[in-house]
């Protein structure tokens, strides 16, 4: 019996440092020491949200970047819906996906002759992706500076000016937000109407 309630003492005892009390010291030392990517890297523009830093939205609109493809969800960009696609490479639903998506990138950017990155025909293994590669951004620099009235070096510069290198300087691979790049597109390059 003695066992028993020793047993029953040390459960407890961890059971609120392990589910009470270090949850809330690391979720008060985040909100601290990263209180910006703890609320959620949220991203204003007059007074209202716009999105997140590490969430993808869809983009369609010509004068826009475009991001990855998603699967998340029925329309995709669903963040209740996170998930890859789970379809493998042989697969002959992916394979029409993919031919569908170089397709539509082909009509809707007819200047670009070269090959299509890879990361516009793929989808992340969230289907939330925020980022392209900058090699994803060049192929839509045309379509983006024609739609815009701009010329395809102003949206270069605002696409380097957008890119985000390895962090650290040896992790991971070059990278543009496209939320931000688009935002940032909107404040260099205004669409004339």
């Amino acid at each position: 019996m003695k066992q028993l309630i020793i047993a029953i003492k040390v459960t407890l005892v961890f059971a609120l440092l392990t589910g009470i009390a270090y949850p809330l010291l690391v979720t008060g030392l985040s909100k601290v020491l990263f209180h910006h990517q703890a609320e959620g890297s949220l991203i204003p523009l007059n007074d209202k949200i716009v999105g997140s830093e590490l969430i993808g939205q869809r983009f369609t609109r010509p004068e826009y970047f475009h991001g990855r493809p998603s699967s998340a969800g029925n329309d995709g960009y669903d963040g209740l819906s996170s998930s890859p696609s789970n379809l493998g490479p042989t697969n002959q639903h992916l394979i029409e996906r993919v031919q569908g998506d170089l397709k539509k990138f082909r009509d809707e950017n007819p200047t670009f002759t070269g090959p299509v990155p890879a990361d516009l025909l793929t989808a992340s293994g969230s289907g939330l992706d925020p980022h392209i590669s900058p090699a994803s951004a060049e192929a839509q620099v045309a379509r983006v500076a024609a739609a815009r009235g701009a010329s395809p070096d102003t949206i270069r510069q605002v696409v380097a000016a957008n890119t985000q290198g390895r962090q650290f300087g040896f992790l991971g691979e070059p990278r543009v937000n496209v939320l931000q790049l688009n935002l940032a597109l909107d404040q260099a390059a205004p669409l004339h109407k």
